[in-house]
């Protein structure tokens, strides 16, 4: 038994041994072999702030990223608000996140009237019209229903709309920065609306928020008893000012601006609220001369984030092997692949997703790849469970036409030039 037992564990020594080795062998192509100290003297030099004390527990009560990421934040551009930043956005770094979580103070911000600032214990959530027991609720009655916690994306329909015509702006923060993606917790509609009571000629629901606009949006009821939420909880915490604050309405994988913030009103009703909710701005008029209406869930679509514009690879070297990475996702299912192309959408291959692969929610994509130092033009394509595949830029002018600004996913390309630089091209066939 004793030499049954040495074997089994010799034997595993070995292996553990060869596997070590091999992951030795793997790390080197990636990692650069040199650990001596002539070549990089902060092996054995003693840093600064190992020689004194830190900050105390007490300094920062509220956690704060460390000085050295100050870059990484929400940007602004005047040309996306014409100088009005009450009604204006603030754009995502997605190109600096990792995962699928976007931090609070990193989600993207859009605001129609300003940043409300709501008092808790003046906040009420009226339910009433076509309902049996109209409802009004204080935020503690709220949060005495049932929760539940979701991972979802939220998305403007103007994201990417900054380059419909031809790039506009050579980033991907202010391409494609109208978008983030959090844990939500709250309370499902459909829980909530048991007790309400919803008649059966109610098809549509006014939400309107509490901000300055009273930004209000009809909904289809269908919609509010599938999968949508009131919530008033992000990634842990309450939701931040701008994302709501107190509640707002979370209406996974449908355009951005139909998640209320700020929340005070749902009213039933047996048609839409066209007049109040604007709704002809998100009509879309194509080439044929008919109008697209009601196409609130966002389209599969996918970007490659590193390298990007702002993220390159110019301190890469020949025979440098890199992870292209980068984010997809889908308002009408779950994504179910990812291929990259290295000649502007002629041949493609197949990325791998990584990490949780959810529905309505960002899905991470990578592929390992050795830089051989020639230029490359680095595009994208996702498809999800619905059958939905990304197009092309001139399959989606085709049908959309190219003044549509809203719901532009088609495929975004970069290229990536001798000396790591990295740019937004158009390729169009």
């Amino acid at each position: 038994m004793n030499k049954i037992k040495d074997n089994k564990t010799a034997n595993s020594r070995r292996g553990f041994l060869k596997n070590i080795a091999a992951s030795v062998v793997a790390a080197s192509a990636v990692v650069p072999a040199s650990l001596s100290a002539e070549d990089d003297p902060a092996l054995i030099k003693e840093p600064e702030w190992g020689k004194k004390l830190g900050l105390p527990v007490d300094k920062h009560l509220y956690g704060m990223p460390s000085p050295y990421e100050h870059n990484v934040k929400r940007r602004v551009h005047k040309l996306l608000s014409s100088g009005d930043m009450y009604a204006s956005v603030a754009m995502c770094p997605i190109h600096e996140l990792n995962g699928i979580i976007t931090p609070n103070g990193l989600f993207f911000n859009r605001a129609h009237g300003g940043v409300a600032i709501v008092d808790p214990n003046e906040y009420r959530l009226i339910i009433h019209g076509l309902v049996e027991n109209p409802l009004v609720l204080t935020l503690d009655q709220l949060k005495r229903y049932p929760s539940e916690s979701r991972i979802h994306f939220i998305e403007c329909p103007a994201n990417g709309s900054t380059g419909w015509r031809a790039p506009q702006f050579n980033t991907l923060q202010f391409m494609k920065g109208m978008m983030s993606s959090a844990e939500w917790t709250g309370v499902k509609l459909s829980t909530l609306l048991k007790d309400v009571g919803i008649k059966p000629e109610a098809k549509w629901v006014l939400a309107e928020g509490s901000d300055n606009s009273h930004m209000g949006r009809t909904l289809p009821v269908e919609k509010l008893l599938d999968d949508a939420m009131l919530v008033w909880a992000q990634n842990g915490e309450a939701l931040r000012p701008e994302q709501g604050y107190p509640v707002r309405l979370l209406v996974p994988g449908w355009e951005g601006n139909l998640n209320v913030k700020w929340l005070k009103r749902l009213e039933f009703g047996d048609k839409p609220w066209h007049a109040k909710e604007e709704t002809s701005k998100y009509t879309m008029l194509t080439p044929s001369g008919k109008a697209i209406r009601y196409f609130w869930p966002m389209e599969v679509n996918s970007v490659i984030t590193s390298p990007c514009p702002d993220k390159p690879w110019t301190d890469l070297k020949k025979g440098d092997i890199v992870e292209i990475e980068g984010l997809a996702w889908s308002g009408q299912g779950t994504i179910k692949g990812v291929d990259i192309s290295f000649d502007g959408g002629k041949n493609w291959t197949e990325a791998s997703l990584k990490g949780l692969v959810l529905p309505k929610s960002w899905t991470r994509f990578s592929f390992m790849y050795k830089w051989d130092g020639k230029p490359i033009l680095l595009s994208s394509r996702a498809y999800d469970d619905a059958g939905f595949v990304q197009p092309t830029i001139d399959q989606e002018v085709k049908v959309m036409g190219v003044e549509a600004i809203y719901h532009r996913n088609a495929i975004v390309t970069w290229e990536v030039k001798a000396n790591g630089e990295v740019n937004n091209v158009h390729i169009r066939s």
